[in-house]
Order: C-alpha cells, then structure tokens, then sequence
C-alpha cells in the first residue's frame, strides 16, 4: 500500500511536470504602437496623404467647372432651342460620368498605392516580431493592440520589436 502511494505521488509529479512542460509561451505585441510609430510607415502615410491631396484637387476642379457650366446652361436654357438644351442636358451627363468615373478610378489607385507601400513594412514588422518571438523561445505571440488576447502574465514583446526594427 505504500509503494502503491509513493507510486501515484510519482505519477501526479510526473504528469504534472509533463503539463507544465506542454504548455505554450505565450507573448503579446502592440501590434498599433508598432505601425503607428515606425518611420516606414508614416513616411508611406505621408506619401498617401500627398497623392489623395492631388486626386482631391483635381475632383474639385472638376466639379467646380461641372456646377459653372451646368448654372450657365441654367441661365441660358429658356433662351436656347430645345435641341440644344438636349445637347447640352447630354454633355452634362457625359461630364458628371467622367466624374464619377474619375473618383473610382483614384480610389482606386489610392488603395494599390497604399497596398504597395504599406505591404513591405507591414511584412517587415511581422518578420521581426517572428524573429524576436522566436529568439525569446515563445511558441505564440498576440497581437494586444485590442487587449481582447492578452494574457495577465505574458510579456509584452513591443520594445524589443521596436529595438529590432531600429526606433
């Protein structure tokens, strides 16, 4: 019957010992101050910023020129003959198209440009957090930009990232 107990009491260790061994370390990132912060990236931001402006300016100018035409045919109009004003009725939607149009289109080039200078940083700062997590030996490390994953006792891996990315 002792032996039995000395036996269980080895197992309970052993098994034990096995849990705590099997358990993954865990780490978290701030994954917002990272990207927030990183000269990379708010380079890029700025880059944005300047292209928008431009699509902006241009949109403006087109829609300003868009409301002077469309008030002076306003004017114009009971003065005119019908066929004209039919002309100019299609002018002004071939012009409010090419608008609409033009507004798709530098979105659209605003949201490759942004994709092709963000997407190499955003790659870089991901390979550093895997180099960091890997070289502190953590199995996983979150993303604690919403605090939703953290865990009370993982190490916050920020500073370190930050080290390895050179701010």
């Amino acid at each position: 019957m002792k032996q039995f107990k000395t036996l269980l009491i080895a197992a309970v260790a052993l098994f034990g010992a096995q849990t705590i061994n099997a358990q993954a370390k865990t780490a978290h990132v701030d994954v917002n101050e990272l990207t927030s912060k990183m000269p990379g990236i708010i380079e890029a931001q700025n880059q944005l910023k300047k292209v928008e402006a431009t699509y902006s300016a241009e949109y403006k100018t087109m829609v300003e020129e868009y409301q002077a035409k469309a008030k002076k045919y306003e004017d114009e109009s009971a003065t005119v003959t019908d066929a004209v004003n039919q002309t100019r009725q299609g002018e002004m939607q071939d012009m409010g198209k090419r608008i609409g149009e033009f507004q798709e289109n530098a979105q659209k080039e605003l949201q490759k440009k942004e994709g092709d200078l963000m997407k190499p940083l955003i790659d870089k700062v991901r390979a550093s957090i895997q180099k960091v997590g890997k070289a502190k030996g953590y199995q996983y490390v979150l993303n604690g930009s919403d605090g939703s994953l953290l865990l009370a006792d993982g190490p916050d891996l920020t500073a370190d990232v930050k080290k390895d990315l050179g701010f």
